[in-house]
């Protein structure tokens, strides 16, 4: 299941061509409904992104190799 905030970023990043399909009729639904579709793996590739760089540091498993002061 999707978050909702990568649904959101997908319809926000696919409103031009939903509204070019529903409105103005100048685009055909099925276009549209692809442009969504390929959105919504492109906004959780994006959303995962921003997680990863925004989330707290991973604390050092006890007694990992190399890491740390070195105790004498």
């Amino acid at each position: 299941m999707f978050r909702w905030s990568v649904l959101l970023l997908a319809l926000v990043m696919s409103v031009p061509a939903l509204w070019s399909a529903f409105v103005v009729e100048s685009m055909s639904p099925t276009t549209a409904g692809v442009r969504f579709l390929v959105a919504v793996p492109v906004a959780a590739l994006m959303v995962a992104a921003l997680r990863a760089v925004t989330a707290p540091p991973q604390p050092a498993p006890a007694g990992a190799a190399g890491r740390g002061p070195v105790a004498r």
